[in-house]
């Protein structure tokens, strides 16, 4: 991101041929009278100024070497400490054990050595458990969001971590869906809420995944079929065999409003200098049936919290931010 820059005052440069050749090309032009002379030396004063005799053409330069292009960049590659908000996902639901959380795995700040979270990678085994937290919550929508970022202002983070959106589309049915208007809202107000309590602390946020495709996924599994029954993202798993046009338009309508969410996540981070969106690489991503829990066959496995945590490591570590 940073730039070399080369002086624009040197020899070969346009203002090196506006500084005079000799001290008495215009002394010689002053011989007329005192004012003729007066005014002749004020002129060679300035023009020697805008040479950089007189500091005039240093100032210039040290302001354009001080410029946008000269600055640090915004976003430190290597941050210290990490939190964590969001969803089921981010607090390892249904990676060890059937209908429970497991954050140890979390891709964000899990301490497994075999998922290598975000926080492990960032930081090392010792570190991360001292410098990463994780306020995600089971269950949570966009609307929880600013509580928990009110929370995670609390540990001073350098980065936070944010993967939410799968819930507001998870519903009993597709009319109870959040809105994209109150999506875009409640977002807007968690960025505030985070830019109150730490407004230097850097900000990764996932794209809501492919419900449609984890459906695809994840329906040929008898026992994954059962586990959907009691529930878990009705609007998208429920009569998970039926391939009505009724049953399709329904789990399109679902995608739909994800690819909507997944703007708004797009468009309100870009408005915020410390912000990275993961460039839709969450959402774009095909998860296999390993890396899927066994137990649901819709949230991550183990393995499946390793991608998660290996997507975000290469975007929040890369020179550039993901387009």
């Amino acid at each position: 991101m940073r730039k070399s820059l080369r002086s624009r005052s040197g020899s070969g440069g346009r203002s090196g041929d506006r500084c005079p050749a000799g001290k008495g090309r215009r002394g010689r032009r002053s011989r007329a009278g005192t004012a003729a002379a007066t005014a002749a030396v004020l002129t060679v004063t300035g023009l020697l100024a805008g040479c950089g005799v007189f500091g005039g053409s240093s100032s210039d330069t040290e302001v354009k070497r001080t410029g946008p292009s000269a600055r640090p960049p915004l976003w430190n590659r290597a941050p210290g400490s990490v939190a964590a908000v969001g969803d089921s996902i981010t607090r390892g639901f249904d990676a060890c054990v059937v209908l429970a959380d497991c954050p140890e795995v979390s891709w964000s700040t899990g301490t497994d050595s075999k998922v290598r979270s975000l926080a492990l990678r960032l930081l090392g085994a010792p570190a991360a458990k001292e410098r990463s937290w994780n306020h995600a919550a089971t269950g949570a929508k966009m609307s929880d969001l600013p509580g928990q970022l009110a929370q995670a202002a609390q540990n001073k983070p350098e980065l936070v971590t944010i993967m939410v959106g799968a819930n507001d589309a998870c519903q009993d049915t597709a009319e109870q869906m959040t809105p994209v208007a109150d999506f875009r809202t409640s977002f807007e107000a968690s960025m505030r809420q985070l830019r109150a309590g730490a407004p230097k602390a850097q900000v990764y946020v996932s794209s809501v995944p492919d419900l449609k495709r984890l459906w695809s996924t994840g329906r040929g599994n008898p026992l994954g079929r059962q586990i959907w029954k009691l529930g878990i993202c009705a609007t998208m798993l429920g009569d998970s065999q039926d391939m009505s046009k009724q049953a399709q338009d329904r789990r399109n309508m679902v995608y739909e409003r994800v690819v909507s969410y997944n703007n708004v996540l797009k468009d309100v981070c870009a408005k915020d200098l410390r912000c990275r969106y993961d460039g839709g690489a969450v959402f774009d991503f095909r998860f296999t049936g390993e890396q899927l829990s066994h137990w649901d066959w819709f949230h991550p496995s183990k393995d499946g919290q390793s991608m998660l945590a290996e997507i975000a490591y290469r975007n929040v570590t890369a020179v550039k931010p993901p387009t």
